[in-house]
């Protein structure tokens, strides 16, 4: 094994992205170890056809060319739609003839659109990409771990002519929730996450998961999509997230509405995350309007920035009687803000039907905040005796837990939150990189060994 190149290639080219998974790449490969095991660990990016070493992951300080690359990933998108519709233009007609005149104008349009400007822009961000990150050649015996969200990416012909030149290809996996429950998300994007996975379980030759409870799950994906035989030569480990806040900055301002609310004594129950179908938001409303009902005082804060098949939902949080005085919601705060929310809650409410881990949860309870939390595997997997578990088929489990913290003032958990440790994100990229590289030196050994007893 020679080096371990961790990949961040859609976080590379969208820097200012800050939610879930974006959130973990960029703290993973800021606190990447320089070497594990003795092998040397490196970021990496695929871009055309072409592996680069990344030197610096946040952008360049040149609005400009800044504005210039986001112009110029809009003006892709509109070609790629662009060419959909030719596509089902070329569908419907039933004549040869025509289907050549739409092919030419097709051409010709697009390349005066679109071709033209996308080359002066990709000439003029090369430059600037250049500045950021340089070329690197591969070697065989080099480990591609696909840290980032690969699925929506169009390198995997290039990942398989690394894997044909002798690289290893490590997927990690942050969770199969459009397979095991893809009524949460839109049809397309199910369609695209199974056909990622059926490559990727072909193309990896290992899988870190970020929880216990994902891996097992891979596990079991990957015995009906490949069988058992081919299962078992994949290996399959997992790594815990950290839990900083990494863009919080003392200097920063915390949103003004935020701190007003906060300014009264009235307890705030806080709950973090994109607001979209399986983080189960109807549900902390039905247990709140619950508690309110029986005299509760608490507040429900909601914070998150707007997702997807979440009309519904924010149709009634805007037009809920009890918004913005015991209802409040916040769809863009900054770190800053959001470590203000933390720091000033009385506890942290999360039903979310299904997750790969729960960050806010350990973000929460790092920083001494009690979490009330749905009771799932994955969320005992994190806080164990140290959470408080509720009945997702019934709110008023929740609201039973609001009602007994707010008379007694002593949180409804086995263990008291403040005894709870966890680890960093310097460790948990140690852990990645050094249970990687135990998994392949391990691989590279066994033949041998197998060897050595052969008669």
């Amino acid at each position: 094994m020679t080096r371990l190149l961790v990949e961040c290639t859609h976080v590379f080219k969208h820097p200012k992205v800050n939610s879930g998974i974006q959130r973990v790449v960029r703290n993973v490969i800021k606190q990447l170890p320089p070497s594990a095991e003795g092998v040397e660990c490196m970021p990496v990016i695929l871009l055309n056809g072409q592996l680069y070493r990344v030197q610096r992951l946040a952008p360049l300080d040149t609005p400009l060319f800044n504005a210039l690359a986001t112009f110029g990933e809009r003006l892709q998108r509109l070609a790629h739609r662009f060419w959909q519709g030719h596509q089902r233009l070329d569908t419907r007609s039933s004549s040869k003839l025509l289907r050549r005149g739409l092919y030419v104008a097709y051409r010709l349009t697009s390349f005066g659109l679109f071709g033209v400007p996308l080359r002066l822009i990709g000439a003029i961000n090369h430059t600037q990409l250049l500045k950021r990150c340089s070329p690197l050649q591969h070697q065989p015996g080099d480990q591609l771990v696909l840290l980032d969200s690969s699925w929506h990416s169009d390198f995997f012909a290039h990942v398989e002519r690394l894997k044909r030149d002798g690289v290893g290809i490590i997927a990690v996996i942050y969770d199969l929730i459009p397979l095991t429950h893809p009524q949460f998300y839109d049809t397309r994007l199910v369609q695209v996450f199974s056909e990622w996975f059926d490559w990727v379980s072909r193309t990896a030759d290992g899988f870190m998961a970020i929880s216990a409870t994902v891996r097992d799950q891979v596990r079991e994906e990957l015995q009906q999509r490949i069988g058992s035989a081919q299962a078992d030569k994949r290996w399959l480990d997992f790594f815990h997230l950290g839990s900083e806040l990494d863009l919080h900055s003392n200097e920063a301002t915390v949103e003004p509405r935020l701190r007003e609310m906060f300014a009264t004594a009235e307890p705030v129950f806080l709950m973090v995350s994109t607001i979209e179908p399986r983080k189960n938001h109807g549900y902390l409303l039905d247990a709140f309007e619950r508690a309110w009902a029986a005299g509760s005082n608490a507040r429900l804060c909601i914070a998150g920035r707007v997702g997807w098949k979440c009309e519904v939902l924010l149709e009634r949080v805007r037009a809920h009687p009890q918004l913005n005085q015991r209802l409040f919601m916040f769809n863009d705060l900054s770190d800053t803000s959001l470590e203000h929310a933390y720091a000033h809650s009385k506890a942290l409410v999360f039903p979310s039907f299904v997750e790969g881990f729960g960050l806010p949860l350990v973000e929460a309870m790092q920083r001494g905040l009690p979490a009330m939390a749905s009771d799932i595997a994955v969320f005992r997997e994190i806080g164990g005796e140290f959470m408080a578990y509720f009945d997702l088929q019934a709110p008023q489990s929740l609201a039973d837990l609001i009602a007994a913290f707010e008379s007694s003032g002593q949180f409804p958990a086995a263990r008291d939150v403040a005894d709870w440790t966890w680890i960093g994100w310097r460790e948990a990229s140690e852990q990645l990189a050094k249970r990687s590289v135990r998994h392949v030196l391990e691989a590279l050994t066994a033949p041998a060994r197998q060897h050595a007893h052969c008669p």
